[in-house]
């Protein structure tokens, strides 16, 4: 006679491996898109110099109306999901199939790595060509390479203070391996003790997966000043008894964008391996 054996699951779940947003402190919220999807910036450019002139109509130089700029910045993303869970799952699946819990599941494994992508993307796409270097990454350069982002913004009189580095894992390693930037001061000590950075030459280090970059980019330099990324939505549901569903059926809607400023767009730097100069 045959013998069935009975299954048995564990009710503990698999989870896959999340994490926290990472990218909320290299944006700003100083703009507003309240009751509309859209909205027009200013900026004003200046005007050169020149020698003053002892004779003459026009002394201070020749005298043009003061131009202005506008950047429109219209919401582009809007995404959403949903999926069912039956009450039979509920039921047959020793509690593991709880409609909050998938809802959280779906928020930190899709949504907020989809948003921290999506801005990464819009700010090495917003760089300015000429702050783009082409440097493949070694242990041996490393620091030589974020030092070379930094003259770039130094030379374009971007600020110094905020700018704040995002650094892939490679690049992490790597420069925690250059003699160059280990051999500073007391930070070698620091690293040995901790092998921790936090900081290159003051800048905070966001370390991101790979994935989160463009194909080539290690590492980026820039300021919150540069980028409003506005959430305007975030919409989660989880309806019980559903029409024609038995059980529950969860919905999430979330619009959202991230833009460059024209008159900003100077204070990043990034290495992309393969970019050209």
């Amino acid at each position: 006679m045959a013998i069935n054996y009975a299954d048995k699951y564990s009710p503990l779940v698999d989870e896959a491996f999340t994490q926290s947003a990472l990218t909320q402190g290299v944006i700003n919220n100083s703009y507003d898109w309240i009751g509309v999807e859209a909205i027009k910036v200013f900026s004003i450019p200046v005007k050169d110099w020149v020698d003053y002139k002892l004779s003459g109509s026009n002394r201070y130089g020749a005298p043009d109306e003061l131009e202005n700029e506008v950047q429109s910045m219209m919401l582009t993303q809007d995404k959403s999901f949903t999926f069912t869970i039956d009450q039979k799952s509920v039921q047959d699946t020793l509690g593991t199939m709880v409609a909050g819990t998938a809802l959280a599941r779906e928020i930190s494994q899709v949504v907020i790595p989809g948003i921290d992508t999506y801005r990464i993307s819009k700010i090495v796409a917003g760089v300015n060509p000429s702050h783009l270097t082409n440097v493949t990454t070694t242990k041996d350069n490393a620091y030589e390479t974020f030092l070379g982002l930094q003259e770039k913004l130094d030379d374009a009189k971007a600020p110094q203070g905020g700018r704040v580095a995002i650094v892939t894992p490679a690049f992490y390693n790597k420069i925690k391996l250059d003699s160059a930037f280990t051999k500073m001061g007391d930070l070698a000590t620091r690293i040995a003790l901790n092998g921790q950075i936090g900081t290159i030459d003051d800048i905070p280090v966001i370390k991101a997966p790979t994935s989160y970059f463009p194909a080539g980019v290690d590492v980026i330099i820039t300021n919150p000043i540069v980028m409003p990324a506005p959430v305007k939505l975030t919409e989660y549901k989880i309806h019980s008894d559903a029409p024609g569903i038995s059980g529950f059926l969860v919905e999430g809607r979330v619009r959202f964008d991230a833009f460059v400023l024209n008159q900003k767009k100077n204070a990043i730097a990034v290495n992309k391996v393969g970019s050209g100069e």
